[in-house]
């Protein structure tokens, strides 16, 4: 029994890591910002030459060397799910996207953003409530709270956030970007993730993901 319910945790994890990588590519169509994580991505790509799903999955080894030495219990099947898959396939899902919507307007450009904030809280919520470790990066505010004793999480987290923007349009403006198109990496699509994305997250885990995982594992 023990064995099924792991195997419905990992389908969970990895169906909402495919989903939230999705939704990653779409908010790089709607280039008016994404969450505070990857516009420090953004600005990584922007200064750095390789390829997004090798630069995410190098950026995010370096966090887990991090989690490893301080506390490596945040660190599980999940963890490891995200780190090998989220950077390819938002790489595949941008490049293909580009290629159906070209030179997108406004209204379609806010019509995307839409879609990809109800996408990654619905991927969101199966990821977490399959609850089988967390995100490298989502390691390192829990990490500096709970085991550092530095901080409540909220406070933590939105310092780290605030961080990752910071750094991002700093990489972004070193490797040439334009000001202008600073919004596109850190605008109001980052402000939407990183403080209103929880209550629709919650109305999904509630509704969807928890009654799944519960109605699967009575069966």
């Amino acid at each position: 029994m023990k064995d099924k319910k792991l195997i419905k945790r990992i389908w969970m994890s990895l169906f909402g890591v495919i989903i939230c990588a999705i939704s990653v590519g779409i908010f790089k169509i709607a280039a008016l910002g994404v969450d505070p994580f990857q516009s420090l991505m953004a600005g990584l790509d922007a200064i750095i030459p390789i390829k997004f799903g090798t630069l995410y999955v190098i950026t995010n080894a370096v966090l887990l060397l991090f989690a490893l030495i301080f506390d490596r219990h945040y660190i599980g099947i999940a963890t490891f799910i995200n780190l090998f898959l989220l950077g390819y396939i938002t790489q595949f899902t941008y490049e293909f996207l580009q290629t159906i919507i070209v030179d997108p307007s406004i209204p379609v450009r806010i019509a995307c953003l839409v879609i990809g904030v109800v996408i990654i809280c619905f991927g969101s919520a199966f990821y977490m409530t399959a609850d089988l470790g967390v995100s490298t990066y989502d390691a390192i505010a829990l990490i500096i709270c709970n085991i550092w004793k530095k901080g409540k999480f909220q406070y933590v987290r939105i310092i780290t956030d605030l961080i990752c923007v910071a750094l991002g349009v700093l990489l972004f403006i070193l490797s040439g970007g334009e000001f202008l198109k600073i919004p596109t990496i850190a605008g109001i699509g980052t402000i939407i993730t990183a403080f209103f994305m929880g209550p629709l997250i919650e109305v999904f885990n509630v509704h969807i993901a928890r009654p799944i995982l519960k109605g699967k594992e009575e069966n």
